[in-house]
């Protein structure tokens, strides 16, 4: 018995310092930006996908709602949050729905099952991408009105780099599934 506790307090351990370093990848992911073409890009729908894929769905949405939990706390984790973060006022704004689109994409991302055929593979992480634009485009639209030019504002100028990063998961994704043995 006393087995059996170890080895499960060792897992929680695990899971939370796992969920704890992937927090933190994702804060990183979203203030670093890179010159891209029409806006430039952060890598945070990457990390959020490479938590899913690399840990499952369980770690992968519990570190998404620990990094959610931090933000809406007030620190700065958010993408253009200020440096002293501000909290549940930021998370309620515009990118809401994207950032509740997270917690589904990284749940799919780290449900599906992938093989060495890179064309369904690639077609999993689209899916799982999409997911966090779906979230942002409803919540888009109830917040500035459906009369506004809702995928204008709030996808066509992120459509490359997202394929960039989707084709760039579906090359790495059977060496990213490894890390889910250290869990």
């Amino acid at each position: 018995m006393e087995l059996v506790k170890t080895i499960s307090n060792n897992k929680i351990i695990k899971i939370f310092l796992i969920s704890l370093i992937g927090s933190i990848l994702l804060t990183i992911s979203a203030k670093i930006r890179i010159p891209f073409y029409p806006v430039p890009m952060t890598m945070q729908t990457f990390v959020v996908l490479f938590l899913g894929i690399s840990f499952g769905y369980k770690v992968g949405v519990t570190t998404i709602f620990l990094y959610l939990l931090e933000g809406i706390a007030g620190l700065p984790v958010f993408s253009n949050s200020p440096e002293k973060g501000i909290g549940i006022a930021y998370f309620v704004g515009p990118t809401m729905g994207y950032l509740i689109g997270f917690i589904f994409a990284c749940f799919l991302a780290g449900y599906f099952k992938y093989n060495s055929n890179y064309f369904i593979n690639f077609l999993k992480i689209l899916v799982s991408t999409s997911v966090i634009y779906f979230f942002g485009v409803i919540w888009l639209g109830t917040l500035i009105g459906w009369d506004k030019p809702i995928l204008q504002l709030g996808v066509f100028p992120f459509l490359l780099a997202e394929f960039f990063k989707i084709l760039l998961l579906t090359l790495l994704v059977n060496k990213i599934i490894r890390l889910r043995k250290f869990i």
